[in-house]
């Protein structure tokens, strides 16, 4: 079976991307409404500041199509006080309102940024009480944490291992399988077609081998991002299904 790739951008909350790509005049619940339907998923930003309130995330969901994914941010304080703080507190806070997002959450991205240094046993506990039912993707901005056991120590838990290409990379960095599905931040102003080529025939293998992957670029204001978006979801195959025009 092969897997299914599931594209978009960091946020959506966007009135200035009109109108290179949403319509004039559009705001409000209508811009996720619009985004579902050029788009597959959505890496959610606000709820890296606050956590989200089940009203909220109920929009959301009835906003989008059923097949529609989102990834969903950790609110960075619960995400400190979890790597090492208070874990045994910090990480059920933490992960209860995930789970109103059903079947319809991707996965969770827990980033720990640049200057928290590698501590295995730090992530070991983070992993060991992390909720199997809930999918977890780990952002290491750090470099010292790419090594080896911390990639086996993902894998043993099933965690997926974030890629993230950064716009001072001086070559596209590797994608390592530690979970279910991979996980790719694009994070580059700009992308020449040949360039989206490249990664999309890096992505090839894995989802022949029946491996999802959510792809997202960066948030810019203009609207650029998004634009790059739907021409990997139209390079890719990956675009919405269009509605049926008869209903």
């Amino acid at each position: 079976m092969t897997g299914r790739l599931y594209v978009g951008t960091s946020g959506f909350a966007y009135p200035d991307w009109s109108p290179r790509f949403y319509p004039p005049g559009l705001k409000g619940d209508g811009l996720l409404r619009f985004y579902g339907s050029r788009l597959t998923a959505c890496e959610l930003n606000n709820t890296f500041y606050q956590q989200p309130k089940p009203e909220k995330v109920d929009a959301w969901l009835a906003a989008t199509p059923e097949s529609f994914r989102f990834a969903v941010k950790a609110q960075r304080g619960g995400s400190f006080r979890s790597l090492g703080v208070s874990p045994e507190e910090s990480i059920p806070w933490l992960t209860a309102p995930m789970r109103r997002f059903g079947e319809r959450l991707g996965t969770v991205l827990f980033r720990v940024p640049d200057g928290v240094k590698r501590d295995d046993d730090r992530l070991a506990t983070l992993l060991a009480l992390w909720p199997r039912d809930l999918p977890l993707t780990m952002e290491f901005q750090d470099p010292s944490w790419h090594v080896d056991e911390v990639f086996a120590e993902l894998a043993g838990a099933g965690a997926a291992l974030c890629t993230t290409e950064l716009p001072e990379d001086d070559a596209p960095p590797s994608i390592r399988r530690t979970g279910p599905f991979l996980y790719l931040r694009l994070r580059r102003h700009e992308y020449a077609r040949e360039d989206l080529a490249a990664w999309a025939a890096r992505l090839e293998p894995f989802t022949a081998d029946g491996l999802d992957a959510f792809v997202f670029f960066r948030h810019d204001d203009a609207g650029r991002g998004a634009e790059l978006a739907l021409e990997f979801s139209a390079m890719t195959g990956s675009a919405p299904e269009a509605p049926d025009a008869s209903g």
